[in-house]
Protein backbone atom coordinates (compact mmCIF):
# COMPACT_ATOMS: atom_id res chain seq x y z
CA UNK A 1 0.00 0.00 0.00
CA UNK A 2 1.21 3.57 -0.68
CA UNK A 3 2.80 5.16 2.39
CA UNK A 4 3.28 8.90 3.05
CA UNK A 5 6.53 10.24 4.39
CA UNK A 6 5.10 10.68 7.91
CA UNK A 7 5.21 6.89 8.23
CA UNK A 8 9.00 7.24 8.34
CA UNK A 9 11.13 8.58 11.18
CA UNK A 10 14.13 10.73 10.28
CA UNK A 11 17.55 9.94 11.69
CA UNK A 12 21.12 10.84 10.87
CA UNK A 13 22.83 9.12 7.94
CA UNK A 14 26.45 9.29 6.82
CA UNK A 15 26.19 10.05 3.10
CA UNK A 16 29.98 10.31 2.88
CA UNK A 17 30.29 6.72 4.08
CA UNK A 18 27.67 5.65 1.53
CA UNK A 19 29.65 7.29 -1.26
CA UNK A 20 32.93 5.69 -0.19
CA UNK A 21 31.46 2.22 0.35
CA UNK A 22 29.59 2.05 -2.95
CA UNK A 23 32.51 3.52 -4.86
CA UNK A 24 34.65 0.61 -3.60
CA UNK A 25 31.93 -1.81 -4.66
CA UNK A 26 31.88 -0.24 -8.12
CA UNK A 27 35.66 -0.53 -8.54
CA UNK A 28 35.41 -4.21 -7.54
CA UNK A 29 32.60 -5.00 -10.02
CA UNK A 30 34.17 -3.15 -12.97
CA UNK A 31 37.56 -4.79 -12.30
CA UNK A 32 35.83 -8.18 -12.09
CA UNK A 33 34.12 -7.62 -15.46
CA UNK A 34 37.45 -6.80 -17.10
CA UNK A 35 39.14 -9.81 -15.50
CA UNK A 36 36.37 -12.20 -16.59
CA UNK A 37 36.42 -10.72 -20.09
CA UNK A 38 40.19 -11.13 -20.51
CA UNK A 39 40.14 -14.56 -18.83
CA UNK A 40 37.51 -15.70 -21.32
CA UNK A 41 39.68 -14.56 -24.23
CA UNK A 42 42.70 -16.37 -22.80
CA UNK A 43 40.60 -19.50 -22.25
CA UNK A 44 39.58 -19.55 -25.90
CA UNK A 45 43.17 -18.84 -26.99
CA UNK A 46 44.36 -21.72 -24.80
CA UNK A 47 41.74 -24.00 -26.37
CA UNK A 48 42.88 -23.07 -29.90
CA UNK A 49 46.61 -23.30 -29.13
CA UNK A 50 46.14 -26.69 -27.43
CA UNK A 51 45.14 -28.03 -30.85
CA UNK A 52 48.20 -26.48 -32.50
CA UNK A 53 50.65 -27.66 -29.81
CA UNK A 54 49.47 -31.05 -28.52
CA UNK A 55 52.86 -31.71 -26.90
CA UNK A 56 52.72 -28.67 -24.57
CA UNK A 57 50.81 -28.87 -21.26
CA UNK A 58 47.82 -26.53 -20.87
CA UNK A 59 49.40 -24.67 -17.95
CA UNK A 60 52.46 -23.91 -20.07
CA UNK A 61 50.34 -22.76 -23.01
CA UNK A 62 48.45 -20.40 -20.70
CA UNK A 63 51.74 -19.05 -19.30
CA UNK A 64 53.11 -18.48 -22.79
CA UNK A 65 49.93 -16.57 -23.71
CA UNK A 66 50.05 -14.19 -20.75
CA UNK A 67 53.78 -13.61 -21.28
CA UNK A 68 53.12 -13.04 -25.03
CA UNK A 69 55.37 -15.92 -26.12
CA UNK A 70 52.26 -17.15 -27.90
CA UNK A 71 50.19 -14.48 -29.64
CA UNK A 72 46.81 -14.15 -27.80
CA UNK A 73 44.87 -13.47 -31.01
CA UNK A 74 41.35 -14.02 -29.71
CA UNK A 75 42.01 -11.98 -26.56
CA UNK A 76 43.34 -9.03 -28.58
CA UNK A 77 40.43 -9.25 -31.04
CA UNK A 78 37.98 -9.25 -28.11
CA UNK A 79 39.71 -6.21 -26.57
CA UNK A 80 39.60 -4.37 -29.91
CA UNK A 81 35.92 -5.17 -30.44
CA UNK A 82 35.15 -4.04 -26.88
CA UNK A 83 36.95 -0.73 -27.42
CA UNK A 84 35.08 -0.04 -30.68
CA UNK A 85 31.72 -1.11 -29.21
CA UNK A 86 32.16 1.07 -26.13
CA UNK A 87 33.14 4.06 -28.28
CA UNK A 88 30.11 3.66 -30.59
CA UNK A 89 27.78 3.13 -27.63
CA UNK A 90 29.12 6.23 -25.88
CA UNK A 91 28.66 8.29 -29.06
CA UNK A 92 25.03 7.28 -29.61
CA UNK A 93 23.82 6.63 -26.08
CA UNK A 94 21.94 9.88 -25.54
CA UNK A 95 19.96 9.27 -28.75
CA UNK A 96 19.35 5.62 -27.85
CA UNK A 97 17.98 6.61 -24.44
CA UNK A 98 15.23 8.75 -25.99
CA UNK A 99 14.21 6.19 -28.63
CA UNK A 100 10.50 5.52 -28.76
CA UNK A 101 9.47 8.49 -26.62
CA UNK A 102 7.77 11.74 -27.55
CA UNK A 103 10.04 14.43 -26.20
CA UNK A 104 11.23 17.98 -26.70
CA UNK A 105 14.28 19.87 -25.50
CA UNK A 106 13.85 22.65 -22.98
CA UNK A 107 15.97 25.78 -23.25
CA UNK A 108 15.37 29.31 -21.93
CA UNK A 109 13.98 30.29 -25.34
CA UNK A 110 11.93 27.14 -26.08
CA UNK A 111 10.27 26.49 -22.70
CA UNK A 112 6.55 25.92 -23.29
CA UNK A 113 5.33 26.64 -19.77
CA UNK A 114 6.26 28.08 -16.40
CA UNK A 115 6.94 24.53 -15.19
CA UNK A 116 9.50 23.99 -17.96
CA UNK A 117 11.22 27.32 -17.23
CA UNK A 118 11.39 26.31 -13.57
CA UNK A 119 12.80 22.91 -14.54
CA UNK A 120 15.58 24.48 -16.60
CA UNK A 121 16.43 26.87 -13.76
CA UNK A 122 16.58 23.97 -11.29
CA UNK A 123 18.95 22.00 -13.50
CA UNK A 124 21.12 25.09 -13.89
CA UNK A 125 21.21 25.55 -10.10
CA UNK A 126 22.16 21.91 -9.54
CA UNK A 127 24.79 22.08 -12.29
CA UNK A 128 26.49 24.91 -10.40
CA UNK A 129 26.13 23.12 -7.05
CA UNK A 130 27.61 19.93 -8.54
CA UNK A 131 30.58 21.83 -9.97
CA UNK A 132 29.89 20.67 -13.52
CA UNK A 133 31.59 22.66 -16.29
CA UNK A 134 28.86 22.15 -18.90
CA UNK A 135 25.12 22.63 -18.74
CA UNK A 136 23.35 19.30 -19.43
CA UNK A 137 20.69 19.26 -22.12
CA UNK A 138 17.22 19.16 -20.60
CA UNK A 139 14.38 17.11 -22.11
CA UNK A 140 10.74 16.64 -21.17
CA UNK A 141 9.14 13.33 -22.15
CA UNK A 142 5.43 13.43 -22.89
CA UNK A 143 4.34 10.69 -20.47
CA UNK A 144 1.99 10.61 -17.49
CA UNK A 145 4.07 8.22 -15.37
CA UNK A 146 6.58 9.76 -12.97
CA UNK A 147 10.22 9.08 -13.80
CA UNK A 148 13.51 10.69 -14.82
CA UNK A 149 16.96 9.66 -16.00
CA UNK A 150 20.36 11.02 -16.96
CA UNK A 151 22.56 10.07 -19.91
CA UNK A 152 25.86 10.98 -21.51
CA UNK A 153 29.36 9.53 -21.26
CA UNK A 154 30.89 12.81 -20.04
CA UNK A 155 29.91 16.18 -18.63
CA UNK A 156 30.02 17.70 -22.12
CA UNK A 157 27.61 15.14 -23.57
CA UNK A 158 25.34 14.97 -20.52
CA UNK A 159 21.57 15.22 -20.64
CA UNK A 160 18.71 14.83 -18.17
CA UNK A 161 15.16 13.85 -19.03
CA UNK A 162 12.03 14.10 -16.92
CA UNK A 163 8.50 12.96 -17.67
CA UNK A 164 5.70 15.48 -17.83
CA UNK A 165 3.91 13.55 -15.07
CA UNK A 166 6.83 13.93 -12.67
CA UNK A 167 7.31 17.60 -13.52
CA UNK A 168 3.65 18.36 -12.81
CA UNK A 169 3.17 16.24 -9.68
CA UNK A 170 6.27 17.14 -7.65
CA UNK A 171 6.90 20.47 -5.96
CA UNK A 172 10.00 22.54 -6.63
CA UNK A 173 12.16 21.13 -3.83
CA UNK A 174 11.28 17.56 -4.85
CA UNK A 175 12.12 18.24 -8.52
CA UNK A 176 15.36 19.78 -7.30
CA UNK A 177 16.14 16.55 -5.41
CA UNK A 178 15.41 14.43 -8.50
CA UNK A 179 17.69 16.60 -10.63
CA UNK A 180 20.39 16.53 -7.93
CA UNK A 181 20.17 12.72 -8.03
CA UNK A 182 20.48 12.66 -11.83
CA UNK A 183 23.35 15.15 -11.92
CA UNK A 184 25.10 13.04 -9.28
CA UNK A 185 24.98 10.17 -11.79
CA UNK A 186 26.73 12.45 -14.29
CA UNK A 187 29.25 13.71 -11.74
CA UNK A 188 30.07 10.16 -10.61
CA UNK A 189 30.48 8.94 -14.24
CA UNK A 190 27.80 6.31 -13.62
CA UNK A 191 26.60 6.17 -17.21
CA UNK A 192 30.12 5.50 -18.48
CA UNK A 193 30.72 2.76 -15.92
CA UNK A 194 27.42 0.93 -16.37
CA UNK A 195 27.71 1.12 -20.16
CA UNK A 196 31.19 -0.39 -20.07
CA UNK A 197 29.94 -3.23 -17.88
CA UNK A 198 26.91 -3.84 -20.11
CA UNK A 199 28.98 -3.88 -23.31
CA UNK A 200 31.52 -6.28 -21.82
CA UNK A 201 28.72 -8.52 -20.55
CA UNK A 202 27.03 -8.72 -23.96
CA UNK A 203 30.30 -9.34 -25.80
CA UNK A 204 31.25 -12.12 -23.39
CA UNK A 205 27.99 -13.91 -24.10
CA UNK A 206 28.45 -13.49 -27.86
CA UNK A 207 31.96 -14.99 -27.73
CA UNK A 208 30.75 -17.85 -25.55
CA UNK A 209 27.91 -18.59 -27.97
CA UNK A 210 30.27 -18.71 -30.95
CA UNK A 211 32.69 -21.15 -29.33
CA UNK A 212 29.93 -23.12 -27.61
CA UNK A 213 28.37 -24.04 -30.96
CA UNK A 214 31.81 -24.55 -32.48
CA UNK A 215 32.62 -27.10 -29.77
CA UNK A 216 29.22 -28.81 -30.03
CA UNK A 217 29.26 -29.23 -33.82
CA UNK A 218 32.97 -29.36 -34.73
CA UNK A 219 34.62 -31.49 -32.06
CA UNK A 220 32.60 -34.68 -32.11
CA UNK A 221 34.88 -37.69 -31.72
CA UNK A 222 37.83 -35.52 -30.67
CA UNK A 223 40.26 -37.69 -28.68
CA UNK A 224 42.29 -34.78 -27.27
CA UNK A 225 41.39 -34.91 -23.57
CA UNK A 226 42.92 -31.49 -22.90
CA UNK A 227 40.76 -29.74 -25.48
CA UNK A 228 37.73 -31.73 -24.37
CA UNK A 229 38.31 -30.53 -20.79
CA UNK A 230 38.54 -26.90 -21.94
CA UNK A 231 35.48 -27.43 -24.11
CA UNK A 232 33.58 -28.67 -21.06
CA UNK A 233 34.59 -25.52 -19.16
CA UNK A 234 33.31 -23.35 -22.03
CA UNK A 235 30.02 -25.29 -22.14
CA UNK A 236 29.55 -24.81 -18.37
CA UNK A 237 30.34 -21.11 -18.68
CA UNK A 238 27.79 -20.83 -21.51
CA UNK A 239 25.04 -21.46 -18.94
CA UNK A 240 26.68 -20.06 -15.81
CA UNK A 241 28.13 -16.76 -17.02
CA UNK A 242 24.80 -15.14 -18.04
CA UNK A 243 23.56 -15.54 -14.45
CA UNK A 244 26.82 -14.16 -13.04
CA UNK A 245 26.64 -11.19 -15.44
CA UNK A 246 23.06 -10.36 -14.47
CA UNK A 247 23.89 -10.48 -10.76
CA UNK A 248 26.99 -8.30 -11.22
CA UNK A 249 25.11 -5.75 -13.35
CA UNK A 250 22.30 -5.55 -10.80
CA UNK A 251 24.81 -5.18 -7.98
CA UNK A 252 26.57 -2.38 -9.89
CA UNK A 253 23.29 -0.62 -10.70
CA UNK A 254 22.15 -0.70 -7.09
CA UNK A 255 25.51 0.56 -5.82
CA UNK A 256 25.35 3.53 -8.21
CA UNK A 257 21.78 4.33 -7.11
CA UNK A 258 22.90 4.48 -3.49
CA UNK A 259 25.73 6.79 -4.57
CA UNK A 260 23.39 9.07 -6.54
CA UNK A 261 21.02 9.29 -3.55
CA UNK A 262 23.95 10.17 -1.29
CA UNK A 263 25.17 12.67 -3.89
CA UNK A 264 21.77 14.33 -3.87
CA UNK A 265 21.92 14.76 -0.09
CA UNK A 266 25.46 16.08 -0.46
CA UNK A 267 24.34 18.76 -2.94
CA UNK A 268 21.17 19.80 -1.11
CA UNK A 269 22.45 19.25 2.44
CA UNK A 270 18.92 17.99 3.10
CA UNK A 271 17.56 14.45 2.84
CA UNK A 272 13.84 15.23 3.12
CA UNK A 273 13.16 16.40 -0.49
CA UNK A 274 14.57 13.21 -2.03
CA UNK A 275 12.71 10.98 0.42
CA UNK A 276 9.47 12.82 -0.31
CA UNK A 277 10.04 12.65 -4.08
CA UNK A 278 10.81 8.90 -4.09
CA UNK A 279 7.73 8.12 -2.00
CA UNK A 280 5.49 10.24 -4.24
CA UNK A 281 6.87 8.51 -7.34
CA UNK A 282 6.26 5.05 -5.89
CA UNK A 283 2.82 5.94 -4.55
CA UNK A 284 1.81 7.32 -7.94
CA UNK A 285 2.92 4.10 -9.66
CA UNK A 286 0.97 2.03 -7.13
CA UNK A 287 -2.15 4.20 -7.29
CA UNK A 288 -2.15 4.20 -11.12
CA UNK A 289 -0.67 0.76 -11.67
CA UNK A 290 -2.78 -0.29 -14.64
CA UNK A 291 -2.40 3.05 -16.45
CA UNK A 292 1.36 3.13 -15.81
CA UNK A 293 1.75 -0.47 -16.95
CA UNK A 294 -0.11 0.28 -20.18
CA UNK A 295 1.91 3.42 -20.87
CA UNK A 296 5.27 1.77 -20.18
CA UNK A 297 4.26 -1.20 -22.34
CA UNK A 298 3.24 1.03 -25.25
CA UNK A 299 6.52 2.99 -25.20
CA UNK A 300 9.22 1.25 -27.27
CA UNK A 301 12.71 0.56 -25.90
CA UNK A 302 11.79 0.83 -22.20
CA UNK A 303 14.37 -1.89 -21.54
CA UNK A 304 17.07 0.64 -22.51
CA UNK A 305 15.89 3.21 -19.98
CA UNK A 306 14.91 0.95 -17.10
CA UNK A 307 18.31 0.83 -15.39
CA UNK A 308 18.76 4.60 -15.79
CA UNK A 309 15.40 5.60 -14.29
CA UNK A 310 15.38 7.10 -10.81
CA UNK A 311 12.60 4.62 -9.98
CA UNK A 312 12.36 1.04 -11.24
CA UNK A 313 8.66 0.43 -12.11
CA UNK A 314 9.03 -3.27 -11.32
CA UNK A 315 9.10 -2.32 -7.63
CA UNK A 316 5.46 -1.29 -8.01
CA UNK A 317 4.60 -4.57 -9.71
CA UNK A 318 4.87 -3.08 -13.21
CA UNK A 319 6.75 -5.37 -15.61
CA UNK A 320 6.33 -3.89 -19.09
CA UNK A 321 9.05 -6.04 -20.62
CA UNK A 322 7.66 -9.44 -19.56
CA UNK A 323 11.13 -11.01 -19.48
CA UNK A 324 13.18 -13.02 -17.00
CA UNK A 325 15.25 -9.97 -16.14
CA UNK A 326 12.10 -8.29 -14.81
CA UNK A 327 12.21 -10.70 -11.89
CA UNK A 328 15.15 -8.69 -10.56
CA UNK A 329 15.09 -5.01 -9.67
CA UNK A 330 17.86 -2.79 -11.01
CA UNK A 331 17.38 -0.52 -7.98
CA UNK A 332 17.59 -1.13 -4.24
CA UNK A 333 14.35 -1.58 -2.34
CA UNK A 334 12.85 1.84 -1.61
CA UNK A 335 12.90 1.25 2.16
CA UNK A 336 16.61 0.48 1.93
CA UNK A 337 17.22 3.60 -0.16
CA UNK A 338 15.38 5.74 2.34
CA UNK A 339 17.18 4.11 5.28
CA UNK A 340 20.52 4.89 3.60
CA UNK A 341 19.69 8.62 3.61
CA UNK A 342 18.24 8.62 7.13
CA UNK A 343 14.55 7.65 6.93
CA UNK A 344 13.50 4.51 8.80
CA UNK A 345 10.05 2.99 8.23
CA UNK A 346 7.84 2.82 11.33
CA UNK A 347 6.23 -0.63 11.36
CA UNK A 348 3.41 0.40 13.72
Amino acid sequence: MPQPIDHYSESSADWRKTLRMNNRRTVFVIALFFLIYIALGLLVDTYIDAGHHPEIPLSEIFLKLITLQFFPLVTLIMISIAAISIFVTFSLYDKIMLLGTEYHEVTPSTARSIEEKQLYNIVEEMKIAAGLHYMPKVFVIDANYMNAFASGYSEKSAMVAITRGLMQKLNRSEIQAVMAHELSHIRHLDIKLTLMASVLSNLMLMVLDIFFYNIIFSNRGNSDERRNSLGTVIIILRYLLPVINILLLLYLSRAREYMADAGCVELLRDNQPLASALLKIQNDHLANQSDCNAEYSQTPHENVRREAYIYDPSEAGIHPLHSLVDAFSTHPNLKDRLAAIGFKYNEK
